[in-house]
């Protein structure tokens, strides 16, 4: 079996947390998702299980933390800086909450902050390893 992550976040409502993960481009696996739980996909290794609060609760008694606050940034590559900042607009535009942090652009990384109905934290970032200052070629 390949590696994978698999990132369980507690929700509030299932149903509404499943089209904003979809808006975003996330693809529903319906074999793992019933009126309790929904696996989101985000690629081949990387997957993310909403989970009702009572699902959630099967796992760990900790308590669940409230949406102001944050106990995890969780980063998604993407292809280019538009690319941020399309998923950082849709992410707004289906409830969630766009750049709750700072715009950070380092020339070869660009990053914007989002969070979901829940306030789960989001990076999505773009970065030119080839721009990494320190990795000019000699010439």
């Amino acid at each position: 079996m390949s590696r994978m992550i698999f990132i369980n976040l507690p929700v509030t409502d299932l149903k509404a947390s499943m089209a904003f993960y979809a808006a975003l481009g996330f693809e529903n696996n319906p074999q793992f998702t019933d009126d309790t739980a929904a696996c989101m996909v985000w690629s081949e290794a990387i997957h993310v299980m909403l989970l009702t609060h009572d699902k959630w609760r099967t796992f760990t008694q900790r308590p669940i933390p409230p949406k102001t606050s944050s106990e995890v940034m969780i980063a998604l590559a993407l292809d280019s800086r538009e690319a941020v900042d399309a998923m950082n607009k849709t992410a707004a535009e289906h409830g969630g909450t766009a750049d709750i942090n700072p715009v950070q652009d380092l020339g070869f990384m660009y990053n914007r902050n989002l969070a979901d109905l829940d306030g789960h934290v989001w990076e999505a970032f773009w970065m030119d390893m080839a721009a990494f200052p320190g990795t000019e070629q000699a010439s």
